[in-house]
């Protein structure tokens, strides 16, 4: 929806809005993720000759003026000037960034305000209204002090309060003026929120204070909302695609006044005036996660605003039609190379230029560095081959670059396209050890192009022909873990398969199963790959319906993409002869989607791997302007006369859930569903019970917590899953008893009832969670004791009831579990390949964790990178680690120090002395099996530091890196 037709409402007479945009207020050098305002920034025409920039605050979608507070006034006088950064890449003038928001930097007279617009067509219509606004527009002759007294109605000076001068950094892009001219004396007026979102409470040293002057409130503005946070949002209206964004900030502002040029004298008390507005500020700031999408986040909406959206998305096909567009997916595994050759085999083997490219590449970069930091030169090397060789009949520009370790994913389009892009996101997740680790895993990204969306997956899955399982393990932990936040953020996240097109490429790693390699040579030779086929992993699990449901993949006619030896087309002849696979796969799932062409590339012999190429022809959902003009009217109007006329009513189909023997890590799920009995739409919302911080317990999750239910054509029904897992966070207070599988969760209907729901179960308690002394108290498993017992024991460290006999009077020297998991190492995993790189499955640790809670069986289940996995998750989940918390700054500052650091251990309380000497004796051990199991010094320092040395607070990178080198004191020397 147009705003500007909300604006108007607010106008005089003598005013009229010419264009809407919003902007970033960059507060700190071009930081543009922490230490940005989203403010909406209107530009009006008026008839007294003068035109300005109107600041403009609202909490949700503009529909009426009662939605919009006026902030502030910037005039366009001569002395007005901007300056737009642009974003040439690499120095390559036909390659641009486009996926950062364009900055621009408002200059009047001696100040400067530097701010971020989104990228896209409405930003460059914006700027050039801006520009035609000043254009040969001279209203004051030189000397001439310009008084704007129209600037009276809107002013009501306050000298209890304070206001800030700005004066921003250069911008570090090459910049160009958009127009520059002599600067004469004038006023500026602007008001801004005070909370600055800044990642410490430390204001930038050029923001200073004035004295305050604020708005006076007009009639048709609405007042100030009384509640201490607010959202400001700002909506960007594109071709056939809205796109709003908004940040909770502090509704108390401030502004900021450039008086006269006859006023250059500071005042007197100035200095302390300024001491003073920054020490309050840094009083008043408050802290802000600086997670990238809920900074990008939509506002929330309203039940009348999501009714709205509703009915357009059921009349969608009204005001739509189909328009197609190519798109050219590619995939590459470059086994950790640089570029050698040029791409244009690969990226411009297409007649025509494609309007978009999706590149992928896995293994980037193999170094024990990439492996455990984010940076590699690689990264770059790669991206310059890539901005190199993409089709010469085009001119692209680079949206989005996303990675994860080794695994990279580019978007690039064509200029023309580029304004009609929005909403984009990207995301990742590492499905290596412990499901963190970014060895496999996972790349997305997300974006709405023209009315579709469409999401983009590069993966890199798990390795090995045999393990076909834990592939289908890692494709499920994509789905289900990488998500991206909704516009409106108190929405569950979006999953990969919630969009209407998803593209999914990568080295899914399925080989050729039941086939010896000289049979499958053979096949080769004669081209006869529906036979070869039949044997693919992939396709058989696909069959299965195990993975990629809904998903589809073109013929395959081209030879297998691995496994060649490097720099040539010859088949592996190394020792391990690996079978050829087609292991490099590009699949989708959607719509109006032909395949033109699917093929691999064997003229590129960087790698070992042959990269993949599809060009996809992909219907878009175009929107006819007039017509959804039309249907939104249509909508507006039937909403009027159905407000207020009914109560929303829902039935539940249950009220109380009960979840039985609740395990650590094992998730269970039970579904509510809503049924919308009444005669209008209905939202819900989880609520907060008073004094409570959130919704529900740490361990309980309702998805979603809030939603729309529509009534009429649509099936009037929701389903809500209320989902229990208990991981480190929560598992110690369960395994305790100081919580329980105990709570109440309130559903709130919007001009509705309240329902009330009754959560209950019973935790089975676990090693996993439980303290070293614990631990060593216990002869037999823990799950034979009961709660009061583990609970007095905790306690007192005295056993309670009949259970004492199970209470040893002298503690174990380390807790059974732990040897168990040690020993079964120690006696056949000392030569296992990626042991502790590789993970586990997970059904694999469930069975590990029930023998270690319940000691049945006598031995160990599951494979040695499963028993791996469960050590490593049993150190990360003790409450107090191995080395406690007390001790921590003292490691950290002897780390340097062999023999400080033997001091320090050696103040361990005893089972946790014991448990670290262990522990890294079994890791010397380790370490003289290395040209086996590829282990050295540096990967398990890494490792096993981070849970062994766990900061009581958040850990920096100095930090890390110091547990790191305190730790491989005791792998190196033996101080023992």
């Amino acid at each position: 929806m147009d705003q500007s037709v909300a604006i108007q409402e607010t106008l005089s007479k003598d005013e009229n809005c010419i264009i809407v945009s919003f902007v970033a207020f960059l507060l700190k050098g071009g930081n543009t993720q922490k230490n940005s305002i989203n403010l909406q920034i209107l530009m009006f025409f008026c008839f007294l000759s003068i035109q300005r920039l109107f600041v403009f605050t609202h909490r949700r979608m503009a529909i009426t003026g009662e939605d919009v507070t006026l902030d502030g006034i910037i005039p366009i006088s001569s002395d007005f000037a901007v300056v737009e950064g642009t974003n040439v890449f690499f120095g390559l003038h036909h390659i641009f960034f486009i996926g950062a928001d364009t900055r621009v930097r408002l200059n009047l007279h001696d100040w400067e305000l530097e701010v971020r617009l989104p990228f896209g067509s409405h930003t460059r219509l914006f700027l050039s209204e801006v520009n035609r606004a000043w254009s040969g527009k001279t209203y004051f002759s030189p000397g001439e002090e310009p008084k704007f007294e129209w600037l009276q109605k809107y002013r009501k000076a306050n000298k209890d309060q304070s206001v800030v001068k700005q004066t921003l950094a250069p911008l570090g892009s090459t910049s160009a003026k958009i127009s520059q001219h002599k600067k004469t004396g004038n006023n500026l007026f602007l008001s801004l929120p005070s909370t600055f979102l800044s990642p410490a409470p430390i204001l930038p040293s050029y923001v200073h204070t004035l004295p305050r002057v604020d708005l006076e409130q007009t009639t048709s503005s609405r007042p100030p909302h009384p509640d201490p946070l607010i959202r400001l949002q700002s909506l960007c209206l594109t071709k056939g695609a809205k796109q709003s964004r908004s940040i909770a900030i502090s509704v108390e502002s401030f502004c900021f006044v450039r008086p006269g040029r006859q006023s250059k004298a500071k005042p007197e008390g100035w200095e302390e005036l300024k001491r003073e507005g920054r020490d309050d500020l840094v009083r008043n700031s408050s802290h802000m996660a600086s997670n990238k999408a809920t900074m990008l986040a939509m506002p929330q909406f309203g039940l009348r605003d999501n009714l709205i959206r509703c009915e357009l998305l059921k009349n969608e096909d009204i005001y739509t039609y189909l328009e197609n567009f190519s798109f050219f997916l590619g995939s590459y595994n470059v086994n950790g190379q640089t570029p050698k050759e040029s791409l244009r085999l690969w990226l411009s083997s297409t007649s025509t230029p494609p309007d978009m490219y999706f590149v992928g590449f896995q293994e980037l970069d193999l170094s024990k560095e990439a492996f455990f930091f984010t940076d590699t030169p690689k990264e770059t090397e790669w991206l310059r081959a890539v901005s190199e060789s993409l089709h010469p009949d085009a001119k692209y520009a680079l949206v989005k670059l996303v990675r994860l370790v080794g695994i990279m994913l580019l978007f690039y389009v064509k200029k023309e396209h580029a304004e009609h892009i929005s909403e984009l996101e990207a995301e990742n997740v590492g499905t290596g050890i412990m499901g963190r680790m970014g060895n496999k895993g996972a790349v997305a990204i997300r974006f709405r192009f023209h009315n579709s969306d469409i999401c983009v997956v590069n993966s890199h899955l798990a390795a090995h022909t045999e393990e076909y399982e834990r592939r289908n393990q890692d494709y499920k932990d994509i789905c289900s873990r990488l998500l991206f936040r909704q516009n409106d953020p108190t929405l569950a996240p979006l999953s990969i398969l919630r969009h209407n097109l998803v593209l999914w490429l990568g080295d899914l790693n399925y080989r050729l199963s039941d086939l010896d390699v000289d049979r499958v040579k053979e096949l080769l030779v004669k081209k006869d790959f529906e036979t070869l086929q039949s044997y693919d992993q992939l396709k058989r699990q696909i069959d299965e319906e195990a993975v990629f449901v809904g998903f589809e993949e073109g013929d395959i006619d081209f030879l297998p993409t691995y496994k060649y030896d490097t720099g040539s087309d010859q088949w592996d002849t190394s020792e391990k002869c690996r079978v050829p696979a087609w292991c490099d796969r590009i699949l989708w799932r959607g719509k109006n989607v032909r395949q033109l062409h699917y093929q691999s590339h064997m003229g590129l012999r960087t790698s070992d791997h042959k990269p993949v190429s599809s060009l996809l022809e992909i219907g878009i959902k175009m929107v006819n302007e007039d017509s959804y003009k039309k249907m939104f009217e249509e909508i507006v109007r039937s909403l009027d006369k159905m407000e207020n006329e009914c109560i929303p009513s829902v039935t539940l189909s249950r009220r109380e859930f009960n979840f039985k023997d609740v395990k650590f890590m094992q998730h269970q799920a039970e579904t509510l569903t809503l049924y919308n009995d009444g005669q209008v739409p209905c939202q819900f919302e989880f609520i907060q019970k008073l004094d409570e911080p959130t919704y529900c317990k740490p361990w309980l999750t309702a998805n979603p917590p809030k939603g729309f239910i529509a009534q009429g054509d649509l099936p009037p029904s929701h389903n809500i899953d209320l989902e229990v897992f208990v991981n480190r966070s929560t598992a110690a207070d369960l395994n305790t008893g100081h919580q329980q599988i105990e709570d109440i969760l309130v559903l709130h209907l919007e001009r509705g009832k309240d329902f009330f729901l009754s959560v209950s179960g019973n935790y089975l308690p676990s090693c996993f969670g439980s303290s070293i002394q614990t631990m060593c108290q216990l002869r037999d498993p823990i799950q034979d004791m009961s709660l009061e017992s583990i609970q007095a024991l905790v306690s007192s460290g005295q056993p309670a009831g009949d259970n004492s006999t199970l209470i040893i009077d002298k503690p174990l020297d380390i807790p059974k579990e732990l040897w168990q998991m040690v020993d079964h190492l120690y006696r056949n995993a000392t030569k296992q390949a990626e042991l502790f790189q590789q993970p586990g499955l997970r059904s694999e640790f469930q069975e590990i964790r029930d023998c270690l809670d319940t000691g049945m069986p006598d031995s160990l289940p599951g494979s040695n990178h499963s028993v791996a996995e469960a050590l490593l998750l049993f150190l990360d989940a003790l409450p107090e680690p191995v080395v406690p918390f007390s001790l921590y700054q003292q490691c950290l500052e002897c780390c340097s120090n062999p023999s400080q650091c033997k001091k320090v251990v050696s103040c361990l309380p005893q089972c946790h002395k014991n448990v670290f000497n262990y522990l890294a004796a079994f890791l010397r051990e380790l370490l003289k099996h290395s040209a086996y199991n590829s282990l050295d010094v540096n990967i398990l320092a890494t490792i096993f530091a981070a849970l062994l040395l766990r900061s009581p607070g958040k850990q920096d990178l100095a930090e890390k890196r110091k547990t790191q080198e305190f730790f491989q004191h005791f792998l190196i020397l033996d101080l023992s």
